[in-house]
C-alpha cells in the first residue's frame, strides 16, 4: 500500500508541472513581437522620411569651375556660393565645391543653413546706422535709406541684403571684387552693426 502511495503522488505531481515549451525549429519565422529578448519587430511601422521645408530662401550668387593638376592630368570640379535667408533678419550663406554643379549647389545650401546671422531692422526696413564692412581687400560702405529707396547695391550685396530683409539701403564697394570677398565683408558689416538706441548714447557722449 505504500509503494501505490508514492507511485500515485509522482503521477499527479508530473501531472501539475506546466508543459515545457517546444522550440521553433529552424528556418520557422515567428511572429512580429516574438523574437528573441522580447523587443517589438518595428521593421513593419517605419514610416516614410520626409524632407523638412524651411521658410528659407536660397540664392546662388557665383559658380566657378577649378580645376587641380594631377599626375594623370587635370581633375576638374566646380565652386558654387551661395546665400539663404527668410526677409525676416536671419541670414547665411557658404561656398561648397564638388564634382557637378548641382552637388555643389545642395552642399553650399545645406552649410549655409548651418551657420546663420541675424540683423535687427529699424523702422522702414532698413539698417540703423552707416558702417563699412571690411574682408581682405574689399570694403563695402552700407548707409541707411529711406522708406521707398530700395536696395541700391550690386549682385553678392543685393543678395545679402535682400534675403536678410532689408529693403531701403545704399552700398558701395571699394577694393576687391571677388564674390565671396564681397559677401564677407558686407556680413562683416552687418555683424558690427549696433541698435538705434546705443548709437544714440554714443552720440550724446561725444
Amino acid at each position: 500500500m505504500a509503494e501505490e502511495k508514492v507511485v500515485t503522488e509522482e503521477v499527479k505531481a508530473e501531472a501539475t508541472e506546466a508543459p515545457k515549451e517546444e522550440k521553433a525549429p529552424r528556418g520557422d519565422h515567428r511572429p512580429h513581437g516574438d523574437r528573441k529578448g522580447g523587443r517589438p519587430d518595428r521593421k513593419g511601422d517605419r514610416k516614410e522620411r520626409r524632407e523638412v521645408k524651411d521658410d528659407m530662401e536660397e540664392r546662388v550668387v557665383f559658380i566657378n569651375r577649378v580645376s587641380k593638376t594631377v599626375k594623370g592630368g587635370r581633375r576638374m570640379k566646380f565652386t558654387a556660393l551661395v546665400v539663404v535667408g527668410d526677409h525676416k533678419g536671419h541670414y547665411g550663406f557658404a561656398l561648397s565645391k564638388a564634382a557637378e554643379v548641382p552637388d555643389a549647389i545642395k552642399k553650399a545650401s545645406e552649410a549655409a543653413r548651418k551657420k546663420l546671422y541675424s540683423i535687427h531692422l529699424v523702422k522702414g526696413n532698413t539698417i540703423s546706422h552707416e558702417i563699412v564692412g571690411k574682408y581682405g581687400a574689399c570694403n563695402v560702405y552700407l548707409k541707411p535709406a529711406p522708406e521707398g529707396t530700395g536696395i541700391i547695391a550690386g549682385g553678392p550685396v543685393r543678395a545679402i541684403l535682400e534675403l536678410a530683409g532689408v529693403q531701403n539701403v545704399c552700398s558701395k564697394v571699394y577694393g576687391s571684387r571677388a564674390p565671396i570677398n564681397i559677401i564677407r565683408a558686407t556680413n562683416q558689416g552687418l555683424d558690427n552693426l549696433k541698435s538705434y538706441k546705443t548709437m544714440k548714447e554714443l552720440r550724446s557722449k561725444e
